[in-house]
This record gives C-alpha cells, structure tokens and sequence, in this order.
C-alpha cells in the first residue's frame, strides 16, 4: 500500500482454523493482512468444540494488531464461520456451553425424528436437514438440559452463531443481532421471507423468541466499544462469492479450503436437480436478497492432511482404476450422504502415500466436474460452455487440483490472484464497493493434456452412481 493510499474499511474473517483482519483501500486491496490460528478444536467422535472467549481473544487480537497501521475510524466487514453457535449468560457474558463446531454431529438425532419433514424444511429454507446445520444440534442440546429453554426464554441465557456473540460482547450487551445470510444457515429462517419461521421452529421445538434480531447484511451502522462501525456482517462463503463473482453473471466461484463449495448466483427461471443448497448470500440495507445455488464437498483438507498432495503432478492423476470419494465428515450436496464418507473402490493397501493424494485430488476434481457439469446442463446451455469457473482458498494453490479442474471442467477456469476472498468480500461490502470489480484472476492453463483424467472421470461417474444406487 502506498502512501497516498487512503484506508475505506476493515475486516475480519472468523474462520474455522483461521482468524484473520486486514485493511482495505480505495483501489480495493486488503493490507496488513493479520492472522492467527482459531482456538484448537476439541474432537471426541462427532462432537467437535472450541473455546468461545478464546475465540473473541483472537478475533480483538488481530484486529487491534491491524489496527496499528491507522488511527482512522473505520467501517468494519465481518464475516462469520456458519452455523457454529454457543449458549452465554446475559449477565456476566460467560458461555454456558463451547463453541460448537458446524462440523458437530450431535443433531443426528435430530434429522432422524424430522425425517419424514425434510420436503417442507428443504421448500422452507433452501436447505437440506443435516446435523451441520445450527437447529437440529440446539433441538438435541435443550431436550438434554431442560433447565436451559426456561433460561433463554427468561432472558438469563443468549443464544447466537459466533457473530452473534462477538458483536453482543463489543456492543456491551445491547444489540442481540445476526445477518439474514448467517440466520438463513440455521435451517429456521424462511428463505423467501427472510425472516424467521413460526413453523420450522415449531418442528425444531425452539421458541421464536430466543433468536436473534435479523439484519441486513449491509448498512448496519452499528458503533462498536472497540471504535469501529459495524457496516456489514455475513457468512464467510457469502463474502467470497462476492468478492468473486458479479450477482448479475452465471459465473462460478469453487472455494476450496477446510471444506469445497461451488457456488453461482440465482437464475429465477432456472430449476437445478435436487440436493443443491440455496443460499442466502446477502441482504441489502434495502432488503433486496442476492440468492445463489451452491454444491459442497465436505472436509476435504482433512482428507489430504496426512498425505503429500502438494507433490502430485497433473501426469501422476489417472495412472490405476481405483476410484475415490474424499469426503471424511460425508458426502455432500446434492447427495448429502453421511453413510458415503472417505470411500475407495479397491484396497489401498500397497499404494504409496503419493499414490493415495493423487487418487484423493481425483475424488475432489470429479466431484467439482460434475457440480459444473449440472449447473451447465439445467441452465439450459448444455452445448456451450459456462461463463467462467473461479478457483480460490488455500487448497486451490495445490497445481496439480488447479490443472485437474481446467483439464475435466466444461469452462474455462481461472484462479484467483487474491488469497483471501472472504475478508476480501466483507471489507469491499463494508466499503460500499462493488466486489469482483476488483477481482485479479490467472487463467489456469494445464502444463500437460490429460485424456486419461477425463476418461477416468467418465467412469468415475458410473461408478458413483452404481455406488450411490446400492447404498441407497
């Protein structure tokens, strides 16, 4: 950043493994990008918790570590890890619980009871029931502390997803409040009211009370005890779309970090297969809703932690017949399938460690490929290609997965130059500044022709769904 660069906002990026601030400037760019780890995450099966005031801890520390480089007040953009929520005393801010995870399955059971009401929840929300959402683990958590629902209804107890939380404790206490993006990842907001639904939180047996104010995701002009503004707050997902991916273009963004997203803006007149999300990206201090379809590969940085994947080379992909899907925690949308986790088509017994990644990237490359293929097919222009395909987040700096994707995709894919879209995208709402205006993007163009990774993809396609139709 240069001298005569002038400061239009700051950020801040709870992230799941990562909490990160930086600066914005009238030309768009992030500086004096600050980061630090999330507060370790506590696994026990599938509980997975965190330390909540940790969490704040980290948040104000990267915050007052970037607000060093300027003595402006400034807007704040912040963007939120979604559906991860605790329960705190209204009193003293103590959580009475940990910062359970998204990634917490303890609402199995129940998605189990309220099996037979995902049609009317799915119509409802856009969403799927799954046990990653915030509802289905709250439902679980007050039928096992009943004392809890008499303290919330009460006032004693606050309830709230991590912004929740962190701007009720940097607003002393006086603004209970979330963003219509985060509250419609809860499986109790109405998509098409974008406000909270009587009825799902009937199905859920969670009174409507309890819950947060909704808010627009912008123009929230709410002033904080830290000295900044809060003028926008959304999911993070939602704010790398942004930053990515212009609302009025068919443009795809894949987002692959702890998990992989592929995701475009509505088309109204279009109906995609079942399974996709719809998600809520934003809501203008107008009220105006920016809609976007959105396919998930679930924990796809855990299944590639333990092996070298940043050595794989595109020539080193399509060399055996063992197919493969890399999705530890299950596989996501449009299958959402938690019987179908980290799977192999034969045993991986004898392969090396280099020859594992490789069959793992596979997995991730198809499963984006064929998310692609669909959004092509039900947008009605199956014999040409999609406008663009944008790769970003950290797994996306792997080559081999860059080159993988250009290689199978039915688009041109190119690959973000800015690493960190997320806060990129909240500090550019909270600027007031149009998002992927200021996008910097490398057309990804593979090293090598890949004719067996495409023909293995087709019969990766088979495969899967032989696999989906006998698991059924």
């Amino acid at each position: 950043m240069t001298k005569s660069s002038i400061i239009r906002a700051i950020a801040l990026d709870l992230g799941s493994t990562t909490v990160k601030a930086a600066l914005l400037d009238q030309h768009g760019e992030l500086s004096h990008v600050e980061s630090l780890p999330a507060p370790k995450l506590n696994v026990d099966g599938g509980t997975f918790e965190s330390d909540a005031l940790a969490y704040a801890a980290t948040a104000e520390q990267v915050l007052a570590a970037c607000r060093q480089h300027t003595g402006d007040v400034l807007p704040l953009g912040l963007c939120s890890q979604r559906s991860s929520f605790l329960l705190w005393h209204a009193a003293s801010g103590q959580p009475i619980t940990p910062l359970i995870s998204w990634q917490d399955n303890r609402g199995e059971a129940s998605c189990a009871a309220l099996h037979n009401q995902e049609p009317l929840i799915r119509e409802l929300t856009g969403l799927r029931l799954t046990p990653y959402y915030f509802a289905p683990k709250l439902r679980v958590l007050l039928q096992q502390n009943p004392a809890w629902r008499a303290q919330l209804e009460s006032g004693e107890l606050l309830l709230g997803t991590l912004d929740t939380f962190l701007v009720w404790r940097w607003s002393n206490g006086r603004h209970h409040i979330t963003d219509a993006s985060m509250a419609a990842r809860t499986l109790l907001l109405d998509i098409h009211t974008r406000q909270w639904s009587a009825q799902l939180c009937e199905l859920f047996d969670i009174p409507l009370g309890m819950l947060p104010v909704i808010a627009p995701s912008t123009g929230i002009n709410l002033t904080l005890n830290n000295g900044l503004t809060l003028q926008a707050s959304l999911g993070d997902q939602s704010a790398a779309l942004i930053a990515s991916v212009a609302a009025d273009s068919t443009d795809v963004l894949v987002n692959l970090g702890t998990g992989g997203f592929v995701m475009r803006y509505l088309n109204p007149t279009v109906s995609l297969p079942g399974g996709y999300l719809h998600t809520l990206v934003y809501q203008e201090s107008n009220l105006q809703a920016h809609i976007a379809i959105e396919g998930t590969l679930n924990s796809i940085a855990a299944a590639l932690a333990n092996y070298p994947a940043a050595d794989c080379r595109i020539e080193e992909l399509a060399t055996n017949d063992i197919y493969c899907l890399a999705e530890p925690s299950g596989l996501g949308a449009p299958y959402f399938r938690n019987d179908l986790t980290l799977v192999f088509s034969a045993a991986v017994d004898g392969l090396t460690p280099g020859q594992i990644a490789a069959l793992l990237l596979e997995g991730i490359i198809f499963r984006v490929t064929r998310i692609l293929e669909e959004f092509r097919a039900e947008s009605g222009i199956a014999n040409v290609n999609l406008p663009n395909v944008y790769l970003s987040g950290g797994l996306s700096e792997l080559n081999c997965l860059q080159q993988g994707i250009a290689q199978c995709a039915p688009a041109a894919v190119f690959h973000l130059q800015q690493h960190d879209t997320s806060l990129q995208g909240a500090a550019l709402l909270a600027a007031g500044m149009t998002g992927s205006r200021h996008r910097e993007a490398a057309r990804v163009h593979s090293t090598a022709t890949a004719p067996a990774l495409q023909a293995k993809y087709q019969r990766w396609k088979i495969w899967l769904d032989g696999l989906l139709a006998r698991t059924a």
